[in-house]
């Protein structure tokens, strides 16, 4: 890239940045949220001023902010063709206070995106990646590509993705299995921590998180997962508390399906469900603009925990969505 057209580039993310902000201070219109375009809630000019809730991820020792940032879905993040905002949205993240950035190999230019801001700010965020690959060849070229996208010499947690069969596990776990390239990237210190991944079976995480002494799982956790006939919540979350396995949830807003008219009422009732319930150190949420991301901050800022009686009553407003709202739990 030539040092003009980096200048340009520069000069767009600023004003990107600017634009959008300035639009959402100066407005006290309801936005959309994170996740779902037709949902929206109230935000106010500026963000609370209270620093966002920490929690230790289990036996990492590491204290994070009860929300951090995920790169998939329909984000800038996840569009080639959207460099300037991606960008700008990162940069906003960072203003904001957020520490914890959640990315995969497979999140189409996500890494390259992140890479191109993130490294002046290493040493103070907590930075995720992702492989899909089972071999232990595959998961170390997965890796060294994701360290250049990334523009970092090292991961502070690298997961094994989307992990949904016995079938991943045995291989995983095979002689020349990815766990190969997990444990030699560790001693290398090259990563800090192991996790695993997955949003299609609670009894295949159990089984990872018994084979092996995993630091974290990302697992899909929301209000409507207690109705499937097997919860992540209920089955999950209790071994991972008994390892002390630092536990994140995904699809918390079960990408805004939850907020389909009569049924939750915003991400304020999303994710102050996931947060509340034992076990669960974190989250990761994506945003589709600087706007939402603002107004899941807010959320996370003002988060306290819910008692019993809130936590049923969200639980029955999508009981009867349950199937809908866990269609990815069909993805492999």
């Amino acid at each position: 890239m030539s040092p003009q057209h980096s200048r340009r580039n520069f000069l767009t993310i600023i004003a990107t940045m600017a634009s959008l902000l300035a639009c959402n201070a100066g407005s006290k219109q309801p936005i959309a949220s994170t996740s779902d375009k037709r949902q929206t809630i109230s935000v106010s000019d500026t963000l609370p001023d209270k620093p966002m809730p920490e929690r230790v991820l289990g036996k990492t020792g590491i204290s994070l902010p009860i929300f951090g940032l995920g790169c998939a879905g329909q984000t800038p993040l996840y569009r080639t063709e959207q460099e300037a905002e991606a960008i700008a949205l990162v940069e906003a993240a960072i203003a904001m206070g957020i520490r914890y950035f959640d990315t995969a190999a497979s999140y189409g230019p996500s890494e390259g995106f992140l890479g191109k801001v993130l490294p002046q700010y290493r040493d103070n965020i907590f930075l995720a990646s992702k492989t899909a690959r089972r071999d232990r060849d595959g998961a170390w070229r997965q890796l060294e590509q994701s360290l250049n996208r990334l523009n970092t010499d090292h991961l502070d947690l690298w997961q094994l993705h989307h992990v949904g069969f016995t079938e991943d596990l045995d291989n995983i776990f095979a002689s020349d299995g990815a766990i190969k390239a997990f444990e030699e990237a560790k001693a290398q210190k090259i990563i800090r921590y192991v996790g695993i991944t997955g949003h299609h079976e609670p009894s295949v995480i159990i089984e990872g998180l018994r084979r092996y002494p995993f630091d974290t799982t990302l697992i899909s956790i929301n209000a409507a997962d207690i109705h499937h006939p097997r919860p992540f919540s209920t089955n999950v979350l209790p071994v991972a508390q008994e390892q002390n396995v630092g536990v994140i949830a995904m699809k918390v807003p079960a990408y805004g399906r939850l907020f389909e008219p009569g049924r939750l009422s915003g991400m304020e009732q999303a994710m102050g469900y996931t947060l509340s319930l034992p076990g669960v150190h974190s989250c990761i949420i994506a945003a589709e603009s600087i706007r939402q991301l603002q107004a899941n901050i807010k959320t996370a800022r003002l988060y306290t925990a819910l008692e019993a009686a809130e936590m049923k009553q969200i639980e029955q407003q999508v009981a009867d969505i349950w199937q809908e709202v866990s269609f990815y739990r069909k993805w492999a």
